[in-house]
């Protein structure tokens, strides 16, 4: 491990920094700026619509054919205009929504200052600050051990190692990492971009953003067009120039060539879609630190829940105390003592604390701090005696019958147990505190429904099996049978077929949680874990998609991709169906947009094969684009779909999007050796092709638009009105031929019944002969 930097000199541990000194370290810049933000700034998100390679390519097209004097021509500018303007305003909406929700949950620590207890901003902490921290927390920057009460730290997320690290005065404390035993004070020594963390991230590089599996597969898509668009271009450019002699012509042939190859608007709409997503989320008072989060989320196929807090309420109750040997009073001021001498806050804590005991009056020698790992925290008084509570299976030592039988009866009835004992050094049994917590109202509806959505659904706690058993029967999650203690468990079991097997997991260490989920990604699962303490941690770092439950732990929460900050667990079913109203939508519609990229790459090679010009230009498709693609895509996306993924991405878009562009392509093909036949001129063949393409594109639209509602019929009956009006009106606007001329209607019929019956019959005969007999993985 680097060594951090030494504190020049002590700040008092009682007087902290004084206001003066504060100012001062801030305007030498000595503050704990933060480096990773939750969202991208407004520029870089600009940037990022703007500056692509397909825009490039747009922009390159339009100054061609502004040089041809074919200005109708540039209207295919106004939907990539378009999409970038309505893109970068979802996403700017978006991130200003959630930054302003992120600024309101930001980690405040306790610092001493001018001799009081203040409540600091992280992004406000400066050298030399001594910071309070406790069980939970995330070690704000490096800095040195002034006091410790028994801290244990994981310093997981810089070592690899999930080992627990005692630390004592004068040792060193990293950014990072965190607490998960005792409370400490420390002086920080390296904040901000000088912290340990911040160098080595600056070293490795910029932080790798995470991208969705759907932006995976449009980037494939993209790469393999990148490699397409260029040669074929400059092929078919080449080809008609050399044939015709008109280099006007030409390039506008080449333009629609190239435009009809750029699937527009596919890559911004993923991107609306999933800062859309994020946008709902956050009004639900959801937090999100991942964009695609969203989308994994709705992948999950196993949802691991910890029980206190999630399942449950989290607010503990002593209901009894069972006394051996000493009266009631003396075990629960015992346990009070036990929880004044550790400090700590959790929930078993806080309920001792409810009984309002009197501490016992004795002079402690030394904390032990509560760990998940050893599952008790005690004192060792002056007098050499040790007093401990903690899970009885783990401290009462060869345990009488009667106690056996005690605990598991209350383990049955959903009771916790902690058993209060005294080592001197003999160990003797005191009494067992039974403390009982309440299953979520909303918890078996809300479990019913993820179940029901084909969800498995698992617990993993540190609590008795027995008692998580009772509880998951309570909560509906399962029958109350199928658990496992993990802490009988040995180094020669196989956690691949423990997690088969059983759903409920109690004893388990912080390390087993992890090592469980790990178990279950091997089995080809998508692993959700969702947590509000600091045992959750390493099980949520290693999971596929995290939720943590606001208020518990500073650690949970900045290692979840969700923070639920209304601490509504019931809020998962409204995640659940934005992820997958967000993957279905955006699966559903991409295959409009890669219907043109399919018949433009054929039509392409055919036409340098055949040495024609290209059957029709930018202005007249630019119309039947945007009623068919442009506009519907932007409204389907925002359409509830919460049926479960399919995991079939490239089917289902295939499913339309092939037979669609093999019916577009049989058709202009076929138009083209009509039109050389008859002698047509090619206003009247292109106007032809057009038709079809918008016919076909109507019958791809109706398919994915089912179900039919009203909204959608209404939607798709004004959009064909404004297609049938462009070709009566628009003549002169996009270059087209009017359908009114009647010597040509039988052709414009012809079109018409025929494409409905043309892309069903593609469509049964590819499902049949092709699809079914691909592996789409």
């Amino acid at each position: 491990m680097v060594k951090i930097k030494k504190p020049n000199k002590y700040t008092s541990l009682e007087s902290g920094l004084t206001a003066t000194q504060v100012d001062t370290k801030v305007k030498a810049g000595l503050t704990n700026v933060q480096i990773k933000k939750l969202s991208r700034p407004i520029p870089k998100i600009l940037a990022d619509n703007l500056f692509t390679l397909f825009n490039f390519l747009n922009l390159v097209i339009a100054v061609l054919i502004f040089w041809t004097g074919s200005y109708r021509n540039l209207f295919f500018l106004g939907p990539v205009i378009a999409n970038i303007i309505i893109g970068s305003y979802q996403e700017i909406r978006a991130k200003i929504t959630i930054d302003k929700i992120s600024l309101v949950n930001a980690a405040t620590y306790t610092v001493t200052r001018d001799g009081t207890e203040q409540e600091v901003d992280i992004a406000d902490l400066v050298e030399d600050d001594i910071v309070s921290i406790k069980r939970g927390d995330t070690i704000p920057a490096d800095g040195v051990v002034r006091y410790s009460n028994g801290l244990q730290t994981n310093e997981s997320s810089i070592t690899g190692e999930a080992d627990t690290i005692s630390k004592k005065t004068d040792d060193e404390v990293f950014s990072g990492s965190f607490v998960i035993a005792g409370q400490a004070k420390i002086q920080l020594t390296q904040v901000g971009h000088e912290s340990f963390v911040s160098k080595i991230s600056s070293a490795v590089g910029k932080e790798k953003r995470s991208v969705s599996v759907l932006m995976k597969i449009i980037n494939n898509i993209i790469k393999i067009l990148t490699y397409t668009i260029i040669p074929v271009g400059l092929m078919l450019f080449f080809r008609s120039f050399l044939k015709s002699g008109d280099i006007s012509k030409a390039i506008l042939g080449t333009s629609a060539s190239v435009i009809g190859m750029i699937p527009e608007g596919l890559v911004l709409l993923t991107s609306v879609a999933l800062a859309t997503g994020a946008y709902n989320l956050t009004k639900r008072r959801i937090l999100v630190r991942s964009l695609s989060a969203i989308e994994t989320l709705a992948r999950v196929d196993v949802l691991c829940l910890d029980k206190t807090g999630t399942i449950t309420t989290g607010k503990l109750t002593v209901k009894e105390t069972k006394t051996y040997g000493a009266s009631e009073q003396q075990v629960q001021a015992i346990a009070q003592k036990i929880v004044d001498a550790t400090q700590e806050t959790n929930a078993t804590a806080l309920a001792v604390q409810a009984l309002n005991s009197t501490p016992l009056t004795i002079d402690v020698e030394e904390v032990i701090p509560f760990s998940s790992e050893t599952k008790y925290s005690g004192f060792v008084a002056a007098d050499g005696v040790r007093y401990i509570m903690g899970a009885p299976e783990f401290i009462i030592k060869n345990p009488s019958t009667e106690i056996t039988k005690t605990v598991e009866d209350a383990a049955k009835h959903g009771f916790r147990v902690i058993a209060v004992l005294k080592e001197n050094p003999q160990q003797k049994l005191l009494g067992l505190l039974m403390i009982s917590d309440e299953v979520r109202k909303q918890a078996p509806s809300t479990f019913s429904y993820l179940r029901n959505q084909g969800i498995n659904l698992k617990i993993i706690s540190g609590d008795n099996p027995v008692t998580v058993a009772n509880v998951a029967a309570q909560a509906g999650i399962s029958s109350g049978k199928d658990y496992i203690d993990m802490s009988t468990v040995t180094e020669k079991d196989d956690y691949h077929d423990l997690v088969k097997t059983y759903k409920i997991f109690g004893r388990v260490r912080p390390s087993q949680k992890a090592d469980l989920i790990k178990a279950m990604q091997d089995n080809g699962l998508t692993v959700g874990m969702t947590g509000d303490g600091v045992n959750d941690v390493l099980a949520m770092r290693q999971s596929d998609c995290s939720i943590a439950i606001a208020g518990e732990s500073d650690a949970a929460e900045a290692s979840a991709d969700f923070v639920l900050l209304n601490r509504n667990f019931d809020s998962m079913i409204f995640m659940l169906n934005e992820g997958r109203r967000v993957i279905n939508n955006v699966e559903r519609v991409a295959s409009l947009f890669l219907i043109k990229t399919i018949y433009s790459v054929v039509l392409s090679i055919f036409f340098i094969i055949l040495g024609t010009g290209y059957p029709f230009q930018p202005s007249q498709l630019t119309p039947i684009n945007a009623l068919t693609v442009g506009i519907p895509t932007f409204l389907l996306a925002l359409e509830p779909n919460y049926t479960p993924p399919a995991g079939r991405f490239m089917r289902n878009v295939m499913e339309i999007a092939l037979p669609a562009a093999i019916c577009n392509i049989l058709l202009i093909m076929t138009i083209s050796i009509l039109g050389n036949h008859l002698n047509f001129t090619y206003e009247t063949t292109s106007t032809f092709a057009v038709f079809a393409i918008g016919l076909i594109g109507y019958c791809a639209l109706i398919s994915i638009s089912n179900p039919l509602f009203i909204r959608k019929k209404v939607m798709i009956g004004i959009s064909i009105a404004l297609f049938i009006v462009t070709f009566i009106f628009s003549g002169n606007t996009f270059g087209l031929q009017s359908i009114l001329d009647w010597q040509y209607t039988y052709i414009y019929v012809a079109l018409l019944l025929i494409s409905w019956p043309l892309f069903m019959f593609m469509r049964e005969v590819l499902g049949r002969r092709v699809f079914s007999k691909i592996n789409w993985k």
